[in-house]
Parts: structure tokens; C-alpha cells; sequence
């Protein structure tokens, strides 16, 4: 049996009915001040093109914009930046928004940073390579 969603103590048909103002005294502090002070051009121009077509995949920079009800079952496509030496694959993170995303930040689902993966350490790196001379015969 499926559990259903709460999001504080409200169903997700009562979260699509309420208004910005309404949601915004749900979510915590951050958020609230987020969307009491409104949305940036950005953000606003990205919720008009959402809403003119709901069913399309929207793919944006827009990393700040926090996810509202209205974006459930939206795909988006997050920039996230790509890899150094100029790999282009990793730019773009496809995101299906859930009823649990409530509340987040798209950025919060598209994590700009790698794993860091050291070669082999360096002369001068260890006391016997210190005195090394760095001429190759």
C-alpha cells in the first residue's frame, strides 16, 4: 500500500490550490523570505514559459528558483556547469520533479562539484624526492 504525501499536515491537491503566499508560510525560514520578497525576472520568466507549456522539457540556469507545486511532474534540465577541457556531457542534469521536491531549490538536485581524484604525488611531495634533482638524464 502506497503511503500518501504530506507535505505539514497538508495533501498535495490542497498544496496546487494555494497561492505563492500561502505555500510560503509552510516552508522553512529561507524560503519563506524568498518568496515574501518575490520571485527575480528570472525566476518569473521561467515559471511563464513552465506554464505555457507544461508538458515540455525545460532546460535552465535558473539554479535558485525554489520548486512549487505547480512543477510537479515536470521534467527541467539543471545547468550544473561542465568539466574542465571542455567536456560538454556533463553540462546538463535531467531532473523529474516530485511531490517530495516541495520546497527545494532546483540547484539543491544539481551538484556543480566532482569528486576529486589525485595521480601520483609530485617531486618535493615526500622527503625522499625533496634533495632530487628535477633534471631527467
Amino acid at each position: 500500500m502506497a503511503k500518501e504525501f504530506n507535505f505539514r499536515g497538508k495533501t498535495f491537491e490542497d498544496l496546487k490550490k494555494m497561492s505563492i503566499d500561502e505555500l510560503a508560510r509552510l516552508l522553512p525560514s529561507r524560503e519563506r523570505r524568498t518568496l515574501k520578497r518575490g520571485l527575480t525576472d528570472s525566476q518569473k520568466k521561467l515559471l511563464e514559459k513552465m506554464r505555457k507549456s507544461p508538458a515540455k522539457f525545460h532546460k535552465t540556469h535558473v539554479r535558485n528558483m525554489i520548486i512549487l507545486p505547480e512543477m510537479v511532474g515536470m521534467k527541467f534540465g539543471i545547468y550544473k556547469g561542465g568539466a574542465a577541457g571542455g567536456d560538454k556531457s556533463n553540462k546538463w542534469v535531467t531532473l523529474d520533479i516530485t511531490p517530495h521536491m516541495i520546497g527545494f531549490r532546483l540547484g539543491d538536485f544539481a551538484i556543480p562539484m566532482k569528486r576529486v581524484q589525485h595521480s601520483a604525488p609530485g617531486i618535493g611531495a615526500s622527503k625522499s624526492t625533496k634533495h632530487s634533482s628535477m633534471k631527467t638524464t
